[in-house]
């Protein structure tokens, strides 16, 4: 794929919504927010990323999702919840002595992108935090029950939250 012209490419992401995002990035040498801008309007919406901690804090509350970080050398998959987290000496600090914890440089999330869109044959839905440069911090994905349909419950959060953070019709 040669071709990084924005037509050509949403015309690609129309084509191939479920394509892995930071690989169509690599392979057109552009920032995976590009392929997610990409996308047919109605599968993403974007907003700021100062609401970081809003954010996670909502996310808090959904109860078992799953959090993927991708990176050129690993994919990294955690499953549980996300602990809810505070400000403090630079950092989003997930308050939890075990399990997933740790510190997140939140003033560097450029965007927020929630993104709704078929993956491998099914409905996805994710929150894609976007750093300052235009990669992808991390995605938390919508959970999925028994039947690995999305959880309506987290669904309706998810869309309340995207609704809130980047309203549809807003640029």
């Amino acid at each position: 794929m040669s071709n990084t012209e924005p037509a050509d490419l949403r015309a690609y992401m129309a084509a191939n919504p479920g394509a892995v995002i930071e690989d169509v990035a690599r392979e057109r040498k552009i920032s995976p927010r590009a392929v997610l801008e990409a996308l047919p309007g109605e599968m993403v919406r974007i907003g700021n990323g100062g609401e970081f901690a809003a954010v996670m804090q909502d996310i808090a509350a959904w109860g078992e999702v799953t959090l993927i970080v991708h990176t050129d050398d690993a994919i990294f998959e955690f499953t549980g919840s996300i602990p809810a987290g505070e400000i403090g000496r630079g950092y989003f600090n997930l308050m939890q002595p075990k399990g997933l914890h740790g510190h997140l440089r939140h003033e560097r999330c450029g965007a927020i992108a929630f993104v709704e869109r078929p993956f491998m044959g099914k409905s996805s839905a994710f929150i894609a935090f976007i750093n300052v440069d235009g990669g992808i911090m991390f995605k938390v994905f919508v959970g999925r029950d028994d039947t690995r349909a999305l959880r309506g419950d987290q669904l309706q959060r998810f869309r309340i939250l995207a609704d809130r953070i980047a309203p549809k019709g807003a640029a």
